[in-house]
């Protein structure tokens, strides 16, 4: 194939990226904090990939997020007054991408995988780690809608390493 041709050169960067010049400076901050990535669902079932998300130690316990208003999971949740939160590990990269909306889901979210029902909604069969979340509270927060819920369930099972997000990119713990 001629490099020259049209169609015959693939981009080594991406040609959509914003300029660094003009990239937010809170945005680029928020890049460098490393953060875990989770799976949020909710009955209906929806869910979205989520890794903004912090648990507050208390009584009660609490879990907080930052989510899409817009997202098919936040008009399950709100309608449910409840949801699911999983942490997620490296072997489910292409999940997270999947409800992140970056990969293709051919006949639904909850399509492909096993999944285990729970009255806060689905979590991955092969989960051994999630809580399970009463809706409390809502509200604009930047750009996103902070989600505040009472942890009512938890389920800890062998602590494996975390998928984790850090400068737009899927790493793990070395």
């Amino acid at each position: 194939m001629n490099p020259d041709a049209p169609g015959g050169r693939i981009h080594s960067t991406d040609p959509f990226a914003v300029p660094e010049a003009e990239k937010s400076q809170v945005r680029r901050l928020r890049g460098r904090f490393a953060s875990t990535v989770t799976l949020w669902t909710a009955p209906g079932p929806a869910g979205l990939t989520v890794s903004s998300a912090v648990v507050a130690d208390g009584d009660p316990g609490r879990m907080l997020g930052l989510i899409d208003e817009e997202s098919e999971f936040w008009a399950a949740a709100s309608a449910a007054g409840r949801f699911a939160v999983t942490p997620l590990d490296p072997g489910d990269r292409q999940l997270a991408d999947r409800f992140a909306g970056l990969l293709p889901a051919p006949g639904g979210l909850f399509a492909s995988g096993e999944w285990r029902p729970t009255e806060f909604g689905p979590v991955p069969a092969h989960a051994a780690t999630w809580a399970g979340c009463r809706l409390t509270e809502s509200r604009p927060c930047g750009w996103a809608l902070l989600l505040d819920g009472v942890i009512e369930r938890v389920e800890t099972g062998s602590a494996g390493s975390p998928l984790i997000h850090y400068r737009g990119r899927y790493t793990e713990l070395a």
